[in-house]
């Protein structure tokens, strides 16, 4: 079952709106058209069938990588920190929540690029972080103003770590260890989870799968993202629009199936660090809570004590646990 997300993870995942003239989504004729559909079932196939064969494995699939586990209680410390850099990042070149929103003028666009910055800051220091966390949730009404209702699942993957705070914050030692409680964890994780995986989703969407003009200009403005004439496969812009679409869309839903994490998270990094050789800067900023998500997920998949927190959903699966728990 391993070999199923190799098999689409060649397509570099990047965020158009980031380098090239942004562009309107909404044409799902494309979406709609034979391959990209082939494409969409394909890849919850393998999602439904990598969620089943995960929940069968009692333990971390990787066990050479249980050492990791033993960041465990520094992972809402460390998320802080990711998130206030790309925030105080994000704000000291001009740019509201995401690289693409980069326009803000007058006296109001200043106003929410400071509230950014000292936002970065108070996340970066550690102290109080579940009141910064929500704060940082609170912008959402002002992204929505600003860029529209796209652009906030876009960047669920900030508010996913926000939301992670909210309920998990770090301790109050000084290197914030924190030691939450079963049902906290799993509940941080599960927002965790549905923000990273919601934003990587709408991206497939918005970008690609109904928007293929805008991912055919970034293709074209740089070609260096079509790896299979790397090797020399010579595809159609249209199909390598297809299969980057289904690949950002696979990432998205096992990000929220969170099963087999250790392996999930250690394929999308490879395309999702290649693309940092092309868009330097611009790229490793807009993607640093993604990085701090996959190292939560990573550590947390890697520990004999959390690894079931990870894949939790709530619901039926929540009453099986409980019962032994009780018993």
């Amino acid at each position: 079952m391993t070999l199923a997300l190799p098999a689409l993870a060649p397509v570099l995942p990047t965020h158009e709106r980031w380098f090239v003239e942004s562009q309107p989504a909404g044409d799902w004729s494309f979406f709609l058209s034979p391959l990209p559909l082939v494409l969409t079932a394909a890849v919850v196939a393998v999602a439904l069938v990598w969620r089943a064969v995960a929940t069968r494995v009692d333990g971390p699939e990787l066990r050479f990588l249980k050492p990791v586990g033993g960041l465990v209680p520094w992972i809402p410390r460390l998320l802080g920190i990711h998130l206030g850099v790309a925030l105080l990042a994000l704000a000291a070149t001009g740019a509201f929540i995401t690289p693409s929103i980069d326009h803000l003028e007058g006296a109001g666009g200043n106003a929410l690029l400071l509230v950014e910055a000292a936002l970065g800051i108070w996340l970066v220091t550690g102290w109080q972080l579940r009141a910064a966390a929500a704060l940082v949730l609170g912008l959402a009404p002002a992204l929505a103003m600003v860029a529209g209702l796209t652009a906030l699942g876009e960047c669920a993957n900030l508010a996913a770590v926000a939301a992670f705070l909210v309920v998990v914050p770090p301790g109050p030692d000084a290197y914030g260890a924190a030691h939450p409680s079963r049902a906290h964890l799993r509940w941080a994780l599960l927002w965790l989870r549905l923000g990273v995986g919601t934003a990587l989703i709408v991206l497939a969407f918005s970008e690609k799968l109904t928007n293929p003009a805008m991912a055919i200009d970034t293709l074209e403005r740089y070609p260096a993202l079509d790896v299979f004439a790397l090797v020399g496969l010579q595809v159609s812009p249209e199909t390598f629009v297809a299969v980057a679409g289904a690949t950002e869309l696979l990432f998205g839903l096992l990000v929220i199936s969170g099963a087999f994490p250790q392996v999930a998270v250690l394929v999308a990094m490879v395309p999702f660090n290649a693309t940092l050789l092309l868009f330097g800067q611009t790229e490793m900023v807009g993607h640093l809570p993604v990085y701090g998500v996959f190292l939560a997920l990573l550590v947390y998949g890697s520990s004999e004590e959390t690894f079931r927190s990870v894949r939790w959903l709530p619901g039926r699966t929540a009453r099986r646990v409980a019962v032994p728990a009780a018993a």
